[in-house]
């Protein structure tokens, strides 16, 4: 029986030969080991940064297991991502010293200024915003990380700036 949804986007790693040949290389030569699903899994999120719907219904009728048997590891471990990430990670701190100094509001304003929920990625693949739970930055709270650079005591008023110099 054929899984496959009939329109995969042009961008999916199944519709770029040189993409597709490396996940059936990592098919052939894990899929038969124990625990394979949580391997092939793992190593596709590290090569491709995601594994999509239809990465997802490949492995499922690859390996032989129900789609649900993926989609259930997928997201029962928050590490694996099911959409790729932006070219900049935006993530706000909501760990209780950011909370309580504003950081809920960050997340309106973001959600606002990228036109995204939280968990998704802008329509031009710049940004992806998410949620953490503590930086390590208390004392500068409320914090928002972009990429790897911490955004100290920030305001709601000033991230359409701290953005800009990311674009």
């Amino acid at each position: 029986m054929n899984v496959m949804p009939t329109e995969i986007p042009p961008d999916d790693p199944l519709m770029i030969p040189e993409k597709k040949a490396r996940i059936d290389q990592i098919l052939e030569a894990e899929g038969q080991k124990p625990g394979a699903t949580m391997l092939i899994l793992t190593l596709l999120q590290e090569e491709f940064n995601h594994i999509s719907l239809p990465m997802q219904m490949y492995l499922a009728q690859k390996l032989g297991v129900p789609l649900s048997h993926i989609y259930g590891v997928l997201t029962f471990y928050s590490s694996f991502r099911m959409t790729p990430l932006g070219r900049h990670k935006v993530s706000i701190c909501l760990g209780t010293a950011c909370y309580v100094r504003g950081g809920p509001s960050l997340v309106e304003k973001l959600q606002q200024l990228l036109s995204v929920k939280t968990g998704e990625t802008t329509p031009d693949k710049r940004f992806t915003l998410e949620i953490c739970r503590c930086v390590g930055a208390c004392s500068q709270a409320p914090v928002v990380m972009i990429d790897s650079d911490i955004v100290g005591r920030v305001n709601p008023q000033d991230l359409a700036k701290t953005l800009r110099k990311y674009e």
